[in-house]
């Protein structure tokens, strides 16, 4: 298992993290997502390493950014 942890922007509603959550699942090998919506921190547990990019991609799906980007 593999862990890495994002910071999103954007984020406001539990409507918001519904939608981080769900195009995060959708990455292959993604197994668990949590998202703290006070901090925007958004966990990705998988079975390895996720690209960053494949990442930035389904948060952007979502409609968000990661921060810094």
């Amino acid at each position: 298992m593999s862990t890495a942890t994002y910071t999103v922007t954007g984020m406001t509603c539990e409507h918001c993290v519904s939608s981080v959550t769900e195009e995060l699942t959708k990455v292959e090998g993604v197994r668990d997502v949590d998202v703290e919506l006070a901090t925007g921190a958004v966990t990705i547990t998988s079975d390895g390493p996720i690209e960053p990019a494949k990442a930035r991609e389904a948060i952007n799906e979502a409609g968000f950014e990661l921060a810094g980007s």
